[in-house]
């Protein structure tokens, strides 16, 4: 049994500014077999708002698992990933990287940066799904994240 199997609930931050992706999402996660809860956040101040637990998010848990689009109003991904993984008490949090871009140089930028792996959206509704499952059963069943 991995150590998510023990936990009560995963918890995710989903900073993702397009509804039907966040709906997506959603879903996917809803059918996994190991209980879950997705926060969202709008833009990528609203995400470092989350994470720092300021203003309407000061009784935010701290996420087990970030998945972060590149294109976010406000701040976008990279600034969001470069704070996160500056900052010492949140760096230990994987970042995934879930975007519609497949620029080399924002592939690049990212690993640059930190993220813990970067994904490009698939544009196919099943093939979009099987990417989110795959995540789910990676990140939470084979792989061990630290305890919060």
């Amino acid at each position: 049994m991995s150590n998510q199997a023990a936990m009560s609930q995963i918890e995710v931050l989903l900073a993702e500014d397009n509804p039907g992706d966040v709906v997506l999402i959603q879903e996917a996660f809803k059918d996994f077999s190991i209980p879950n809860r997705i926060h969202i956040a709008e833009d990528g101040v609203e995400a470092l708002a989350f994470l720092h637990r300021e203003g309407k998010f000061q009784n935010a848990l701290r996420p087990d698992l970030i998945i972060l689009d590149l294109n976010l109003p406000r701040k976008n991904g990279q600034q969001v990933l470069a704070e996160i993984k500056t900052d010492e008490a949140l760096r230990s949090i994987p970042v995934i990287i879930l975007t519609s871009s497949d620029a080399e140089e924002d592939i690049t930028r990212a690993y640059y940066l930190y993220a813990n792996c970067y994904i490009t959206k698939p544009m196919v509704f099943d093939t979009f799904f099987s990417v989110i499952k795959t995540i789910e059963e990676f990140w939470f069943t084979v792989v061990r994240l630290p305890t919060r």
